[in-house]
């Protein structure tokens, strides 16, 4: 809970620091790296911290914690909060590494800021950042102890790489040494760390895509501008051995006997396939629609999969392609051209715009904000409430 010394602080302030955020971070990782070089080997994105992914992802987060404080007094943005710890417990980010980001990050904000700030807005600032480690530091500790292992990273061997698609690969492991696996639930995603040709270690998250369990199946797309991904495509085969973590990510089927539609675009039907496969494999008898956007045929990766385990179950499909083809719509998904089910739960993976207009347009159709459930891999200010 903000104090009622700080709240009138950080209200105030609030439209500055919101407006200076982004080069505050930008400033902050320059910090960081020059005192922890060895935090880029095998933790923060290289990619993403020159697309500006990282900086926008940090900013956002800070912007809408600090505004869910001041208008919501004595709660916190739990969904936001959750989907935060899930990413970070997935890296293996440690309590101690907070106190090493508040050093750099008020560095950056008293540099940027050196012309209006007091010692009462620092310390009001830094009730703020506090407030939020503390409740991440909490949830990672909880997630971590959920684990069948303590470890972060483990051996897992590759038994088969598949062209998914005109342009992904999926990829199937089994555990490579006697850790016990935790067992993943269908939508969960794993990190995946490879050595780069530099010999620099970097890190991608990656939904699990078929068989869950102790199994470990994902599909990856090759030019998503990310090294990792281009790194398993030219470089690894079977036998090879990566590392990769515990199964991370609270976007999961919830229990329940309501309808269920599964909506995506492009690679972001892996976590909906994983959860139709679940579907499918447990002989529901929920109604379950699947809507996907592609660009052609050729592009769907998991086409055979999720056609597949649809008509195991009897599930509406609905594809959107943006190349004419027969049995699909001409051009993007909209939820305008589908009837949904009444009390419906929606599942949401894609590119950030497509979710947004599909999020928005449930919301339209009546699905309430607490039955749509969505995966974001990268900033998601626009979702923070």
């Amino acid at each position: 809970m903000l104090s009622e010394k700080s709240r009138p602080i950080i209200e105030a302030t609030l439209p500055l620091v919101g407006a200076r955020i982004g080069s505050i971070t930008a400033d902050f990782y320059q910090r960081l790296f020059a005192a922890h070089p060895e935090l880029l080997d095998g933790l923060f994105s290289r990619s993403n911290q020159r697309s500006g992914d990282q900086q926008r992802a940090l900013a956002g987060s800070i912007a809408a914690f600090a505004t869910h404080l001041v208008n919501n007094p004595g709660t916190l943005p739990e969904k936001v909060l959750s989907r935060i710890a899930h990413k970070h417990a997935s890296l293996g980010i440690t309590e101690d590494q907070y106190g090493v980001v508040h050093e750099h990050l008020f560095a950056a904000i008293a540099a940027d800021l050196a012309d209006v700030i007091t010692p009462d807005i620092a310390e009001a600032w830094t009730e703020v950042y506090w407030l939020m480690a503390d409740a991440l530091i909490k949830l990672e500790k909880d997630l971590y102890a959920s684990q069948t292992n303590t470890k972060m990273w483990m051996p897992w061997r590759v038994t088969a790489k598949e062209a998914a698609g005109a342009d992904a690969m999926t990829f199937t492991l089994e555990a490579a040494d006697d850790t016990p696996a935790t067992e993943a639930i269908p939508g969960q995603y794993i990190s995946v760390k490879v050595r780069l040709s530099d010999g620099l270690r970097q890190v991608r998250q990656y939904s699990l895509s078929g068989d869950t369990g102790t199994n470990r199946t994902f599909t990856t797309k090759l030019n998503d501008g990310g090294e990792v991904s281009t790194a398993l495509h030219a470089g690894v085969e079977p036998g090879d051995i990566l590392e990769i973590s515990n199964p991370y990510g609270e976007i999961t089927l919830k229990d329940g006997d309501g309808p269920v539609v599964l909506a995506s675009a492009g690679i972001g039907c892996t976590p909906t396939a994983s959860i139709l496969r679940s579907l499918a494999e447990s002989g529901t008898d929920r109604q379950v629609m699947v809507l996907h956007a592609e660009k052609t045929m050729d592009n769907w990766a998991l086409r055979g999969q999720m056609t597949a385990d649809a008509a195991t179950i009897d599930a509406e499909l609905q594809l959107w392609l943006e190349s004419p083809h027969a049995g699909a719509s001409e051009g993007f998904m909209s939820l305008r051209e589908v009837d949904l089910p009444a009390e419906a739960s929606l599942y949401l993976c894609g590119p950030l715009p497509f979710m947004k207009k599909i999020r928005d347009e449930a919301i339209d159709a009546g699905i309430p904000a607490t039955r749509i459930h969505y995966e974001v891999f990268g900033p998601d200010v626009w979702l923070a409430n």
